[in-house]
């Protein structure tokens, strides 16, 4: 197989994941939450969201979050912006990533952000030049790049097309995310030969949700298309309350156990991101009864 050496893996948990979570976690929490995760040698944590409260109330206080984790080199703690103001109060809580989420699908836009995916670039054209002239670094979202809950199936063109206005947006990368867990492999194979024609497929990461159990699969058939970064959630967190029907992230620890068992190198410690998901586990007041656990060798 050809497979990349090194993979870089986003850790999405303290936003993507717990954003879904209907218990609301103190600060505290979700900054230990994070200094784990960056302990376990994952360099790219999701610190929060600068979206209002009272839609997200879970994101709440982000601003505290990021004053209060350990902050060490290397590791970048992006946080998620939906327009200027959100961009103003993570500029003012010292961020210096952040991320741009748009969907390839019109009606996905619409229930997630209330808008166009016209309006939403537009949005984030000035998002950027402000962004850009703190000297921030941007990462883009692209939604429903292998289906819409509402649309069903999303033509890969507009996938791409939205990719590209990201970029020119000034985005360093681009995650396409399988938002509520449809594809398969070849299908996988089909969006990232079209995407990556164009963009470069050193500028794209991977973002799949595991309703249906193809996440690794997907994940596999990324890597050996030669991708190299993958997003996912420490448990297996998440899903989307505008997409029905999505569950959880794929879950970190499975992810980094697929590379370790492909000979890539990640750079995380599994035993300590089993740490960090039994922890958010008990806060959570969930059972830690996943079936999965390491093989010894």
């Amino acid at each position: 197989m050809n497979l990349p050496q090194r993979v870089r893996v986003v850790e999405v948990a303290a936003r993507d994941g717990l954003q879904n979570e209907s218990q609301i976690l103190p600060v505290s929490t979700r900054i230990e939450l994070i200094n784990r995760l960056a302990d376990s040698g994952l360099r790219e944590i999701e610190a929060g969201s600068f979206v209002s409260p009272r839609h997200v109330p879970q994101m709440a206080d982000t601003d505290q979050v990021l004053a209060g984790i350990r902050k060490r080199p290397g590791c970048h703690f992006p946080v998620l912006v939906p327009n200027r103001t959100g961009l103003q109060h993570a500029i003012e809580a010292g961020a210096t990533d952040i991320a741009i989420f748009a969907a390839a699908s019109e009606t996905f836009s619409q229930r997630n952000i209330g808008c166009s995916i016209t309006e939403s670039l537009q949005r984030y054209a000035e998002v950027a030049t402000l962004a850009h002239s703190q000297s921030m670094r941007i990462r883009g979202y692209v939604s429903c790049v292998l289906g819409c809950p509402y649309e069903g199936n999303v033509p890969m063109q507009s996938v791409l097309e939205v990719s590209r206005q990201l970029m020119d947006l000034g985005c360093y990368e681009v995650s396409l995310g399988d938002t509520v867990g449809y594809g398969i492999a070849a299908q996988v194979q089909e969006l990232i030969d079209t995407v990556a024609a164009e963009l470069g497929i050193e500028h794209l990461a991977v973002h799949f949700h595991d309703t249906r159990g193809q996440a690794l699969a997907n994940i596999l058939q990324a890597l050996q298309m030669g991708v190299s970064t993958i997003d996912s959630s420490i448990g297996g967190l998440g899903g989307c309350p505008y997409a029905p029907g999505a569950s959880g992230n794929v879950a970190t620890e499975k992810v980094i156990y697929l590379l370790d068992g492909l000979g890539i190198d990640s750079g995380v410690d599994l035993s300590s991101l089993l740490a960090a998901r039994r922890f958010i586990r008990e806060q959570l007041q969930q059972p830690d009864f996943d079936e999965f656990q390491p093989v010894s060798t």
